[in-house]
C-alpha cells in the first residue's frame, strides 16, 4: 500500500442536487452533535455557581465524562459501519444522543450529571465515523477534502448556535432549560436522515467502484496499514496533540471571558459563539479547499496547511492571553480559532487515501479515539486542574476554595461581600488565564508532527 494514493478517478455517485442535500444533513446532525457536547462550557460557570464545583470538576464534565466512552466506543461503532447500514445507525446514535442531553437538565447532583454526560459521549459515538465513511462512498479523492472540510463546518455551527442562544437562555432563565432546548431537536434530524437519505454503494466513488470493497477486512488489517504508514502515524501525532490543546483551551473560553473580563452569561456566549463558531468556519473552509487546491502540483501541502495553521495560531492565541483588553483578546482569538481549524480536512483526506473503503469508518474511528481521549478527555481536565492549582497559589491567604465559596452546595464561587473579593477574584482570573497559557504551549509540538508527516508524503501524482 502506497503512502498516499490520490488518482484521477470519479467524482462522485448520485446527481449533484443530491450530494448537496446529503452532505447538508450531515452537517446538521454533526452541528447538533456538537451543541450538546459543548453545551457544557455555555453553562458552565452557572452550574459551577449551583452547584458549587471546582474547575477540575467542570473540566471532567467536559473532557472525560463525554470523552471517554465516545472514544472507547467508537471502533466497535465504526466496524458495524463498515458492515451494515450506515444511515439507520446514525438515525438511531442521534436519538440517544440528544435524549441523554435533555436529561442533563433534570440533574440535581454532581454525579448525575457525570452520567448523563457519559449516555451523550455514547450516543455521539455512532455519528462521525459512520458520516466519513458515508461521505468517501459519495465524494472522489479530488473533493474528498473540501467535502470533508464542509463536514467539518458542523462543529462551528454547532458552536455557533449552541453559545448565542444557550448564552441568552442561562442568563435569563437559568441553566436548565438550555438542555431540554440543544437536545430535543437532534431527533429531527435523525428522522431527517431516516426520511431522505440512501445508503450509498461502497467504493462507488473510486476507481474500479464497488469490486474492491467486497470484503470487510479485520480491525488488525485496518490497524496494519495504518500504522505502517509513517505519514498517517505523523498527522495522527499532530492531530491528537493539537486536540489537546484545542478542546481544553475552547471549553474553558466562556468561563475565562466571565471571570477575567467581567462579561455577564449572554455576552461571553455571543464572543464565545461567534470567534469559534465564524473562525472554525472560516478555518475550516481554507484548510479544505486549499489543501484540494495546492495539492495538484504537491500533495505535502496536505500536511503542510495544518503544520502552517498550527504554528500561526500558537502566538497568536499566546497574545490573546496575555492582554488586558478584551476587544483585542477576541480578535487575535479569532485570528488563532481559523489558523488552528485547518487540520481537518487535509488530515481525513490524507487518513481515506490511505485505506481502502471498508475501512474508512473503523480509520476514521481510531483518530478519533486518540484525538477526543487525549483532546476531549485530557485537554480541558488539564486546564481545569491546573487552573485550581495556579489558584490556589496565586491566593496568599490560603484555602481558596474555603474561603471563597461560600459553604452548601448553591453558595457563589466568589467571595461574599467583604475585605477577601478583591483578592478571590484576581485567584480565579489568574489562574484561569495562566492554565490557558500553560496548555497552549502543546501546539509547537502539534506543528512539528505535521511537519514530519510531510516528509514521509510522495510529491507527485
Amino acid at each position: 500500500m502506497k503512502e498516499l494514493t490520490v488518482g484521477n478517478v470519479r467524482a462522485g455517485t448520485g446527481t449533484s442536487w443530491y450530494r448537496s442535500w446529503f452532505l447538508l444533513v450531515l452537517v446538521l446532525i454533526y452541528a447538533s452533535s456538537f451543541v450538546d457536547r459543548i453545551i457544557i462550557a455555555v453553562v458552565g460557570q452557572a452550574v459551577k455557581v449551583e452547584m458549587n464545583l471546582s474547575d477540575l470538576q467542570l473540566g471532567l464534565l467536559g473532557g472525560l465524562a463525554f470523552s471517554i466512552f465516545y472514544s472507547l466506543l467508537g471502533i466497535p461503532i465504526a466496524r458495524l459501519a463498515d458492515r451494515f447500514n450506515r444511515v439507520a445507525l446514525i438515525a438511531v446514535s442521534i436519538a440517544a444522543w440528544s435524549v441523554m442531553t435533555a436529561l442533563c437538565g433534570t440533574a440535581g447532583a454532581y454525579w448525575q450529571l457525570l452520567v448523563y454526560r457519559l449516555g451523550v459521549g455514547i450516543g455521539e459515538a455512532g455519528s462521525t465515523p459512520t458520516a466519513h465513511s458515508l461521505i468517501a462512498d459519495q465524494f472522489g479523492p479530488r473533493r474528498r477534502a473540501s467535502a470533508l472540510a464542509i463536514y467539518a463546518l458542523g462543529p462551528p455551527l454547532g458552536v455557533l448556535a449552541g453559545a448565542l442562544g444557550g448564552g441568552w437562555m442561562v442568563q435569563h432563565m437559568g441553566w436548565r432549560p438550555v438542555f431540554y432546548v440543544v437536545g430535543l431537536p437532534g431527533l429531527v434530524f435523525g428522522l431527517l436522515a431516516w426520511v431522505t437519505l440512501r445508503e450509498p454503494e461502497r467504493g462507488a466513488a473510486e476507481e474500479g467502484g464497488a469490486l474492491q470493497a467486497a470484503l470487510v477486512p479485520s480491525l488488525r488489517e485496518v490497524l496494519t496499514v495504518l500504522m505502517k504508514s509513517r505519514a498517517f502515524v505523523q498527522m495522527l501525532l499532530g492531530t491528537a496533540i493539537g486536540a489537546f490543546a484545542q478542546f481544553g483551551i475552547n471549553l474553558f473560553i466562556p468561563v475565562y471571558l466571565t471571570r477575567v473580563y467581567g462579561m455577564g452569561y449572554a455576552q461571553a456566549g455571543l464572543v464565545f459563539g461567534l470567534v469559534i463558531g465564524v473562525g472554525g468556519i472560516v478555518g475550516n473552509m481554507l484548510g479544505g479547499l486549499s489543501a484540494d487546491w495546492a495539492s495538484v502540483k504537491d500533495r505535502r501541502w496536505y500536511a503542510w496547511i495544518p503544520a502552517l495553521g498550527t504554528a500561526i495560531g500558537f502566538p497568536l492565541i499566546v497574545s490573546a492571553f496575555m492582554v488586558n483588553q478584551w476587544p483585542v483578546a477576541v480578535g487575535l482569538l479569532f485570528a488563532a480559532t481559523i489558523a488552528l481549524n485547518t487540520w481537518n480536512g487535509p488530515t481525513f483526506a490524507v487518513v481515506h487515501g490511505i485505506v481502502e473503503p471498508r475501512m474508512r469508518a473503523t480509520a476514521t474511528a481510531f483518530v478519533f479515539l486518540l484525538m477526543n481521549l487525549v483532546g476531549q478527555g485530557l485537554g480541558p481536565t488539564a486546564v481545569g486542574f491546573l487552573s485550581d492549582r495556579f489558584t490556589d497559589h496565586l491566593f496568599t491567604l490560603g484555602r481558596f476554595h474555603l474561603v471563597c465559596a461560600a459553604p452548601g452546595a448553591h453558595g457563589p464561587t466568589v467571595a461574599p461581600p467583604g475585605q477577601f473579593t478583591a483578592a478571590c477574584h484576581d485567584a480565579s482570573a489568574y489562574g484561569i488565564r495562566y492554565a490557558m497559557l500553560a496548555v497552549s504551549v502543546v501546539l509547537i509540538w502539534s506543528s512539528v508532527h505535521y511537519f514530519l508527516a510531510s516528509r514521509h508524503m510522495h510529491r507527485g501524482n
